[in-house]
């Protein structure tokens, strides 16, 4: 006789696991507490009666397995008599099983709220010694299974985590994004971005009484239908930074961003994650000039010896090379091999005013975009561009761009863009920045004529997909309402919309920004509070919904949740 029992849930939502196997497990519906309970029960009842009893433990895809086998059967009067087992395997159980809910514990301590943590291991604290005392003096088996009990419910119940327990227990399977051509793809279906900007997240998840705010924008974005976020992986030498000095990392910021990483994964979002900054705002090229000139190593001060310095290339390497080898402490998994991570971005908006010609931002994107994929090839990468035409751009291209100056910043959104280990091209959308004074409907007009340019060129000239990294309408123009924001987000859609359902290379749009409840500080001129605006989360959701049905086709059709989930 084989008997087993199960004492956590063992689902396909679970990569963590603590499981004593029975003859059938707790179903992925079945709460973790419900479980323990139902598996201390179940060992109560088979532990003395069970010819052999095999314990497996998994956790992060270590297995440990303890087998306990009852001495030999023994006669009396000629009668078999139940086999049970000993005294001392009884023991050897209970404290393997103790032993492991206590180091699980003590692993997942940083998942919990720092406040909770002395009285987790207070309460530990109190039970491992009453249990030793217990099997020592050969106490009661029932005894020792309500001790063990006890501390596997404190396990699963006490406390608020931060993230919660699940956190690095529930994450979804998910797969890597690829392209192909003017196409992203997953699992061999098209996928289309629908998603939004929070710039803010890594920032947030420092410290405990701001990580609330990370879990409610993955969970209003995941109640819109969105795909992916664009959030900021960089924080040079200010409050927070994950580089407070050149070559130095802070572990406890790194964990914040490790943090993101696993919540986004709990929501089934993918992030999309920038690298630098070519504005001062967190650091950006600006600081790693600052440090490079203080340390006496700089050639210049000039912000864009960032692009043309060796040595800060050098530390700009060190940098890459740091984040895309880390490895998630809550999962551990390396960011090169996550695929929560949609792609990386080489910058926010890269520009080398002093040399118009473009040649010094070209050179640098070639050669860090190269080392990029020397060390990760799993992950698509983008430049981070804003989409203007330089001088390398035809004479009708060089008409689109809002003006004659935008043709100076040194960048050139074609040359750019084809560079062969950059895979998809980035644009952003900005009519109250590019046409100052103008009406709603001269802006939409002009936006309209920008979006098709790129994907005309993503169809034509590059051959890559287009993504719409940032669009918004500022707050602050000229007779802004709400609606005109609606309205002018709906034209971005339905242009996105008709380029994913013809198959070109318009692969979606994510909007600039949006925040928790709570944040104004961190609202600029074009903040939103998703859920604070009905007409505009409609709007999203619709966007999102129409996506979907084009990526999954039929199948989308099929599934009940899905279509109630649009018809809402």
């Amino acid at each position: 006789m084989f008997t087993a029992l199960a004492l956590a849930c063992d689902s396909s939502r679970f990569n963590s696991k603590l499981t004593v196997i029975h003859s059938r497990t707790c179903s992925s519906s079945s709460s973790l507490q419900l479980c323990l309970q139902v598996g201390i029960a179940r060992a109560s009842q088979k532990l003395f009666s069970a010819a052999a009893l095999t314990v497996e433990i998994r956790d992060n895809n270590l297995s440990y397995q303890f087998l306990l086998s009852p001495p030999n059967n023994q006669t009396a009067g000629g009668k078999v008599m139940q086999p049970t087992f000993s005294s001392l395997q009884v023991k050897q159980l209970m404290m393997l099983l103790l032993a492991t809910a206590q180091r699980r514990i003590i692993s997942s301590r940083r998942l919990m709220s720092d406040a909770f943590q002395p009285q987790i291991m207070l309460v530990l604290g109190a039970l491992v010694p009453a249990l030793r005392m217990t099997l020592a003096n050969n106490g009661a088996l029932y005894p020792v299974l309500g001790l063990a009990s006890c501390v596997a419910l404190v396990y699963m119940s006490f406390g608020d985590l931060a993230l919660d327990l699940s956190t690095h227990a529930r994450e979804p399977e998910m797969s890597f994004v690829g392209r192909n051509g003017t196409r992203f793809t997953m699992d061999g279906k098209a996928f289309y971005v629908n998603g939004w900007n929070s710039y803010w997240l890594m920032d947030q998840a420092v410290e405990e009484i701001s990580r609330p705010r990370v879990k409610a924008m993955f969970q209003a974005g995941a109640k819109m239908g969105l795909t992916v976020c664009r959030t900021w992986a960089f924080n040079d030498g200010g409050y927070n930074a994950l580089q407070p000095s050149l070559g130095h990392f802070d572990e406890h910021v790194f964990q914040a961003l490790d943090r993101v990483i696993v919540e986004a994964k709990r929501h089934g979002i993918r992030l999309l994650l920038s690298l630098a900054n070519n504005l001062e705002a967190y650091g950006g090229k600006t600081q790693y000039v600052k440090w490079a000139w203080e340390e006496g190593i700089g050639l210049s001060s000039s912000n864009d010896s960032f692009f043309f310095d060796p040595s800060i290339r050098s530390y700009f390497k060190t940098y890459l090379k740091t984040v895309l080898t880390r490895k998630n402490h809550l999962n551990g998994i390396r960011y090169k091999d996550e695929p929560t991570i949609f792609a990386w971005e080489l910058m926010n908006e890269p520009r080398c005013m002093s040399d118009p010609s473009g040649d010094t931002l070209q050179d640098w994107i070639e050669e860090l975009a190269a080392y990029v994929k020397s060390i990760d090839r799993k992950h698509l990468l983008t430049v981070g561009l804003e989409g203007f035409y330089g001088p390398a751009s035809s004479p009708e291209k060089l008409k689109v761009n809002p003006g004659q100056w935008f043709s100076t910043l040194g960048s050139d959104f074609i040359r750019n863009s084809k560079v062969s280990d950059i895979d998809f091209a980035s644009v952003h959308i900005y009519p109250d920045q590019w046409q100052v004074g103008a009406g709603l409907e001269e802006k939409t007009k002009y936006i309209s004529g920008w979006l098709m340019s790129h994907i005309e060129d993503g169809e034509e000239e590059l051959k890559k997909p287009v993504l719409f990294t940032e669009f918004g309408l500022s707050d602050k123009s000229r007779d802004f309402d709400h609606a005109h924001r609606d309205a002018f987000y709906e034209s971005i859609f339905d242009v996105v919309y008709e380029s994913a359902r013809r198959g070109r290379a318009g692969a979606g749009a994510l909007v600039w920004q949006f925040m928790a409840a709570g944040m104004q500080e961190y609202s600029d001129d074009f903040g939103i509070v998703p859920e604070e605006r009905p007409s505009m989360y409609r709007l999203i959701k619709k966007q999102s919904c129409r996506l979907m049905r084009l990526s999954h086709g039929r199948d989308w059709m099929k599934r009940k949740n899905s279509e109630e989930f649009c018809a809402e």
